[in-house]
């Protein structure tokens, strides 16, 4: 599944900021680094959240964004500012070589001195509607499955612009993040899938989302992420 080992292209780091509605902070604007960064179990040091409710954290530490997915992004929305250099999706890591089919849950990732860990998708929110000024933005990024992924940090050490991403270990090599993203962003219901699904090391907030479904049998209300309705 996976593609020959691609090079940490870009490491990015931003600062929690003011944002576009009253009270609202980001760190989305993530800015190029150059030289060895120290990487802890939070994350790139000097590296920022906005809401730590809902953004960073261990299960968060680092955001892998593909490089890949950019020509597809301009073909859909035309051309774009932010879409000419890295960091528009306010991701940590750009690469290019591995999407969301050729990475799967719990991947072990060797990158400078740093081991990670894959340990979920990204649950795209309302700050990307308001950073493209394109509307329902994060709600295409969602159906589009270009959503990137979120690493836990195993061992802490250094990093760079230019480092191998290696994969070491594959414990789960039929649970692509595409595939476990499709269940919940198809809005899956069937008990079996479900119950599979929660055999998996999932992070908190999947687990208890799919066994609401499967408890309750419906999906869960997306707009106050995707729209931010109750933050505005």
């Amino acid at each position: 599944m996976t593609s020959p080992s691609p090079r940490l292209d870009s490491l990015l780091t931003g600062s929690a900021r003011p944002f576009t509605r009253p009270g609202s902070l980001s760190a989305i604007d993530k800015q190029p680094r150059q030289g060895p960064l120290q990487v802890t179990l939070l994350g790139i040091v000097g590296d920022e959240q906005g809401d730590l409710r809902v953004h960073g954290g261990v299960e968060k530490a680092i955001h892998h964004y593909p490089r890949d997915h950019y020509p597809d992004w301009v073909a859909e929305l035309g051309e774009h500012p932010l879409l000419t250099r890295p960091g528009a999706f306010g991701e940590n890591f750009s690469s290019s070589g591995w999407r969301e089919t050729d990475v799967c849950l719990g991947d072990r990732i060797r990158v400078g001195t740093v081991l990670l860990e894959v340990s979920q998708g990204r649950m795209p929110c309302w700050k990307l509607n308001d950073r493209f000024d394109v509307a329902q933005m994060a709600l295409r990024v969602q159906q589009s499955g270009r959503t990137g992924w979120y690493y836990r940090v195993l061992e802490e050490g250094e990093v760079q612009a230019g480092d191998a991403l290696q994969l070491v270990e594959r414990p789960y090599g039929q649970w692509s993040v595409a595939r476990l993203s499709a269940v919940l962003f198809d809005k899956q219901l069937e008990p079996g899938l479900l119950r599979e699904c929660l055999e998996l090391p999932l992070v908190p907030n999947w687990r208890r989302t799919l066994e609401k479904r499967l408890e309750q049998r419906q999906v869960e209300d997306w707009t106050s992420r995707l729209q931010g309705r109750s933050e505005s």
